[in-house]
């Protein structure tokens, strides 16, 4: 019998351990040093007239029940002002390709069937009034994609001249008619949409020669931005790794480096999703194994960027073309009922650590990465919001943007530190990662992601250059993997404030398993 119970008690101490012995990881900073400017545009949104990304989830009308301001829902306005949207993409991806700009203005709209995204109706109410609007009312900047593909360069320098004109042409009379008097602020202008593939399957060559052509005509005529706040004008990058992507990337970068007065570029941009094409995993209901396996295809993101970024330097060593990476995210299995061609998906706790995974990933490659959309804003991919009529509910992923708000446009500092592995099954992964940065007002932030979602990770932090007495902040975590927040339960995975005080020069915070915390550090 005593034989029985010791046993007993090894197997029940053995199930314990892993819960009860914290990982210990040292974690060292230098506050004198420093890096790039973390851009506040790698925390840029998209929004295509894609499902209900525009419909319901930004637009319902102004004579909707919904609460609303010419239209655009209070709530949603509410929730992206909490974060800092600092620009939003639109309208697309592969809708902007076919989007003809007149469609959407003037009191009659025309009504067009939308072919990329489920073959619905297109009614056109959400237009450049209401899109320009709706960036106004959450306090951002519009990046506008031009219609390279089925379009005209005609037709795109008419769109920035209605947009961006102040003295009085027939546009800026149409557009004063419209409403709008005063010249809007078009910040980005992207140069169409991967042209290698819905935008027109273009070869390198081909989209060079007509890129060019758009860049020479499509104007920005807003005086406010003829010489500081210019236009950023982006030219369509690569979509992976492979030769045919490289090939690309070398094309535009090489006669960037040779280009003359009468076309520029400002960016390159490139589209990677964590997504298996052949097999798309499921949002909800999954478990230890899908979550090693897409968060190990994430990782991937950092090889990437090396990749085309060494083809840039070897045009273009002053960095003067940013890397933007305009369309990222998670990309899985539409839920089951939903229209395939809304890509409706839920968004979990693996989201918000793939979402810390990628944007540490952008700061380390800040010189070069100044820009990056996540897909998709609102009901759409991973998303930062989904909406049901009247609900709303904001996702793991949103409250990863809002903790991470303190890096925009701070200023990098290295972190040295051994990350560790985290196992299962066949999947090898760095079980912690960190990014610090100096924000504008000269406060040290660290994020620090435990990717393990079985142990807690036990941080001490080496400071040098800074005397802090404290460390104060928040952290998300939630029971599973696959936990998510619903309209019945919108608190399921929400931040916790976190803190810890210093002792001989050192910090020293537990981290939950599976968990992305972020922490200013108090002199």
């Amino acid at each position: 019998m005593r034989a029985f119970l010791v046993v007993v008690t090894l197997i029940v101490m053995a199930l314990a351990a892993p819960r009860m012995a914290a990982q210990k990881v040292e974690l060292s900073i230098d506050a004198s040093k420093s890096g790039a400017k973390i851009d506040r545009n790698l925390f840029g949104q998209f929004a295509e007239h894609l499902g209900h990304g525009i419909y319901d989830g930004i637009w319902v009308g102004s004579d909707s029940t919904i609460p609303n301001t010419r239209g655009i829902r209070n709530d949603v306005v509410a929730a992206l002002k909490a974060i800092h949207v600092p620009n939003v993409r639109w309208p697309g991806g592969c809708f902007a390709d076919e989007y003809h700009w007149r469609d959407g203005i003037g009191p009659q709209r025309v009504v067009r069937l939308n072919p990329n995204w489920g073959g619905v109706i297109e009614p056109n109410t959400f237009g450049t009034h209401e899109f320009m609007d709706f960036i106004d009312q959450i306090g951002s900047e519009a990046y506008v994609s031009v219609n390279l593909g089925s379009g005209s360069p005609h037709e795109a320098s008419d769109w920035l001249e209605y947009m961006t004109a102040a003295q009085a042409t027939t546009l800026e009379k149409e557009r004063a008619a419209n409403g709008h008097p005063a010249p809007y602020k078009v910040a980005w202008i992207g140069l169409g949409n991967e042209s290698w593939d819905c935008g027109g399957n273009m070869t390198p060559e081909y989209y060079l020669d007509r890129m060019k052509v758009f860049s020479r005509f499509v104007r920005n005529y807003n005086p406010a931005q003829m010489e500081k706040d210019q236009m950023l004008k982006i030219a369509v990058g690569p979509g992976g790794g492979e030769q045919r992507w490289t090939d690309w990337t070398e094309t535009i970068m090489k006669a960037y480096q040779q280009h003359t007065w009468s076309w520029d570029i400002n960016g390159l941009s490139m589209h990677s999703y964590t997504v298996d094409w052949n097999h798309k995993l499921a949002s909800v209901g999954f478990g230890e194994t899908e979550y090693a396996q897409v968060l190990k295809s994430t990782l991937e993101m950092d090889a990437l960027i090396k990749k085309h970024s060494a083809i840039m330097d070897k045009y273009d060593p002053q960095k003067k073309v940013a890397l933007v990476v305009d369309e990222w995210g998670g990309w899985y299995a539409p839920l089951p009922g939903s229209n395939p061609g809304f890509l409706v998906q839920q968004n979990s706790m693996r989201d918000a650590i793939l979402a810390a995974l990628n944007i540490n990933i952008f700061a380390r490659h800040a010189d070069r990465v100044r820009g990056a959309n996540i897909a998709q804003m609102i009901n759409v991919l991973q998303a930062m919001i989904l909406t049901d009529h009247e609900k709303m509910v904001l996702t793991p992923t949103y409250y990863v943007y809002k903790m991470y708000v303190p890096f925009q446009d701070s200023t990098f500092v290295p972190v040295t530190f051994d990350a560790g592995s985290y196992k299962y099954g066949d999947f090898t992964l760095p079980r912690v990662d960190a990014v610090a940065a100096k924000s504008q007002d000269g406060k040290l932030w660290v994020e620090i992601t435990n990717v393990d979602p079985n142990q807690a990770a036990e941080v001490e932090l080496n400071l040098t250059g800074i005397n802090a007495k404290s460390a104060s902040g928040e952290t998300l975590t939630a029971l599973k993997v696959d936990s998510i927040n619903t309209f019945d339960a919108p608190n399921t995975v929400v931040p916790k404030p976190v803190s810890a005080r210093a002792q001989a020069g050192k910090i020293t915070l537990k981290l939950e398993p599976k968990s992305v915390t972020v922490i200013s550090l108090e002199q």
